[in-house]
Order: structure tokens, then C-alpha cells, then sequence
């Protein structure tokens, strides 16, 4: 491993650089997390925020940081996921599996993205996310998925392709 030189820090974010390349990291976590939610009625529980850098609203898989904060510091991926599922959704699972983990942006970061499948869900609270998310739930039949995607994107969203890496390694045809 060489060692990287720190160009510049904030609260949220770290400028590094190692020989040539800069890359971004995350001041408390080099994880996230994402899952692909599915309820019983085979529907899809995805995700809508505005995105700053995106400039746009974008639908997304529930998604979070692992252990980015103090009081979940210790938590195991799969912990992560279940909090995240909850905060975001409102919907407590049953059960979580790992799907897959990957680079998030390889040639950006040094953050990895970990997803897993939750299923047996059941709604527990009013989700939305913690202060300052503005989150909106959409609950989308899996059959109905792919053209409900192509509209959100012709009226002018964004849509994450971690929604479809995570259909295609739970092996879910839409």
C-alpha cells in the first residue's frame, strides 16, 4: 500500500492523493450499503431524493454509510442494512442476505458498496429518513418495474444502477 498525502479535509469528506491520483474518501466509513427490498406482494420498495451533486432527484435502492456514525460504529454490514431499511422505508425485515460488494467509483473513491436482498418485510414505522432527508417511498410491482424506471428518467430523475445490480445478482427477472 503506498501512503496517500491529504490535500484537503471537511466534515463530510477528504481530498487525498497517491502519486498521480486524487481520489475522495469518507472521514468515518469506506462502506455504504444498499438493499434491494421486496415485499411479499412482490413489490419493490425503492427510494427518491433530491441529490445536490446530481442536482436532481434520484431513485435509488434504500442506501447508507456504515458505522458514519458513533453510535453505530460497531454494527455489521447486515446491521447496517436493517437500520437503513428502517430509517429510510419504515420497513423492518425478516431476513437480509448479502447480494454482492463492489467499488462504488473505483476511479473516484475508495468506498466499497455492499447489497443485500431484504425480504419478509413488514412496516413498522413512518420512514423517510433522519433530519434533514427528504426521502419519498415508492412501492413499484416488480413486473411493472422496468417501464415505471424509463418514466421516472424521460421526466427528468435520475436512476441509480445499483437497482439493477442488485435485480441481477438475486437473480429477478422484470
Amino acid at each position: 500500500m503506498l501512503k496517500s498525502e491529504l490535500l484537503y479535509s471537511s466534515r463530510w469528506l477528504s481530498l487525498h492523493r497517491i502519486d498521480h491520483w486524487d481520489y475522495v474518501k469518507r472521514p468515518h466509513s469506506d462502506a455504504a450499503v444498499g438493499i434491494l427490498a421486496i415485499t411479499d406482494e412482490q413489490e419493490i420498495v425503492l427510494v427518491e431524493q433530491f441529490r445536490i451533486p446530481m442536482q436532481k432527484r434520484v431513485i435509488e435502492l434504500p442506501a447508507g454509510l456504515v458505522g458514519d456514525e458513533p453510535e453505530f460504529a460497531d454494527e455489521s454490514l447486515a446491521e447496517s442494512a436493517g437500520r437503513e431499511l428502517l430509517e429510510e422505508t419504515g420497513y423492518a425485515a425478516l431476513s437480509i442476505k448479502a447480494l454482492l460488494s463492489s467499488p462504488t467509483s473505483s476511479g473516484m473513491t475508495s468506498e466499497t458498496t455492499h447489497l443485500f436482498w431484504a425480504t419478509g418485510l413488514k412496516k413498522v414505522q413512518a420512514g423517510g429518513g433522519v433530519a434533514g432527508e427528504d426521502i419519498f417511498v415508492h412501492l413499484i410491482p416488480v413486473a411493472d418495474l422496468r417501464h415505471w424506471l424509463l418514466a421516472q428518467e424521460q421526466g427528468g430523475k435520475a436512476v441509480d444502477s445499483k437497482i439493477y445490480a442488485a435485480l441481477a445478482a438475486a437473480n429477478i427477472r422484470f
